[in-house]
């Protein structure tokens, strides 16, 4: 099978894609001006202000649509148009650029120095490692990729605790213990090295997003020469409104897919708190509910900016920064690190914090809009160089 679009870059995806580089950017100017008003993981509807509360569920949206969109993007470089090829090589080292590229350049653009008191494996750390889980995988059938991916996504909230698993096989489950530092990679949050000059933390615990990258590469076909752009539009918005029903059935009766059940007494009394109640899910690893909203909303933005709205000026804008994205991500962390340190410079103070939720939004599209001639730049050199190095941004 061969892509709809030889020679050329898919626009719905680079749209998406930069769609959420600039919900990224929120919760990344959120987390750099506005530390004063901590969210947890999940947040907690009683005490979170609702503007902050859907400021960060925003964000959500942007690793896993990230992670899937990476697994299409893989099928499409492994079905050129002169016929399929290994995307081994690419993926693997592609994958170990990510992993360097976390451990020193994004962890320095967070703390302002390398290496910091920790060391904090983020997202770019989960998507380089599926990379390179992908590039083991991704010969199998398709078919196969799509079970196993979805497997793993609806099926790891079934999966023990650590307090379970150490009771279940003894010591090597125990903290510092070998089976405890696995489960910590894999699925449970939490230090990795928690002794010595440098500690290391899991942010991003890895295995759900394995199964979403898999699902990502299985949905490859939707953009193969021999899908009519017209099925796969309806492909897209069925798959999308599939995973929106199974959400509400799910969550709606709180049957499966999320540890914290939502409750509709104390504090959800009123609509608005019900609602943060119901939408209040787990990141860290991404629960059932979790994926089913993300992905299933991105699914319908999918379909839908292919359609004459996917022409417009405001999504042609957003395909800049989709064109570009690693080069965006690690340019507009640095440039957050030195807006932090001019604004508590000039107000001489440690840190510089705003007062309310739309100083975060109006930010948010500044530095957005600032940094878009340098993305729109670094695309057009990526497409036109011939550089072999620049394609791994």
């Amino acid at each position: 099978m061969t892509p709809a679009f030889p020679g050329a870059r898919v626009a719905s995806i680079d749209i998406l894609r930069g769609i959420v580089m600039l919900l990224m950017t929120v919760d990344h100017v959120r987390e750099t001006f506005y530390l004063q008003h901590q969210v947890g993981d999940p947040m907690d509807v009683a005490t979170t202000p609702p503007a902050l509360f859907f400021t960060r569920l925003a964000a959500h949206f942007c690793a896993p649509l990230f992670v899937f969109l990476t697994g299409l993007a893989a099928w499409l470089y492994a079905h050129p148009p002169g016929g399929p090829r290994s995307a081994t090589a690419f993926l693997l080292k592609r994958g170990a650029l990510l992993l360097l590229l976390e451990l020193v350049v994004v962890n320095f653009a967070w703390s302002g120095k390398w290496p910091g008191p920790v060391l904090y494996l983020q997202v770019i750390w989960a998507i380089g490692l599926s990379m390179m889980a992908l590039a083991l995988l991704h010969r199998l059938p398709l078919r196969w990729l799509a079970a196993l991916g979805a497997l793993i996504v609806a099926g790891h909230n079934a999966l023990p605790g650590t307090a379970q698993l150490a009771a279940a096989f003894g010591n090597s489950f125990e903290p510092g213990g070998a089976g405890a530092m696995l489960w910590t990679v894999i699925e449970q949050r939490g230090y990795l090295l928690n002794e010595g000059p440098v500690r290391v933390r899991v942010s991003y615990p890895l295995l759900a997003w394995i199964g979403v990258i898999l699902l990502g590469y299985a949905a490859g076909p939707l953009y193969g020469r021999a899908m009519a752009p017209q099925r796969r539009v309806r492909l897209l918005l069925g798959a999308g409104g599939a995973a929106l029903a199974a959400l509400l059935v799910l969550r709606g009766f709180n049957i499966y897919g999320e540890a914290r059940p939502w409750a509709q007494g104390e504090p959800t009394a009123d609509l608005l708190h019900g609602a943060m109640s119901f939408l209040n899910f787990t990141k860290y690893p991404p629960s059932l509910d979790f994926l089913l909203l993300t992905l299933g909303a991105g699914l319908l933005v999918l379909a839908l900016v292919e359609q004459p709205v996917g022409r417009a000026a405001w999504s042609r804008a957003c395909a800049v920064y989709g064109r570009a994205p690693l080069f965006y991500y690690l340019l507009h962390l640095y440039a957050l690190l030195a807006l932090q340190r001019a604004a508590a410079a000039l107000h001489q103070q440690g840190r510089y914090e705003f007062s309310a939720v739309w100083q975060i939004w109006l930010a948010s599209a500044l530095l957005g809009a600032l940094l878009y001639l340098p993305a729109r730049w670094f695309g057009r050199l990526k497409r036109t160089s011939g550089v072999a190095w620049l394609k791994y941004f």
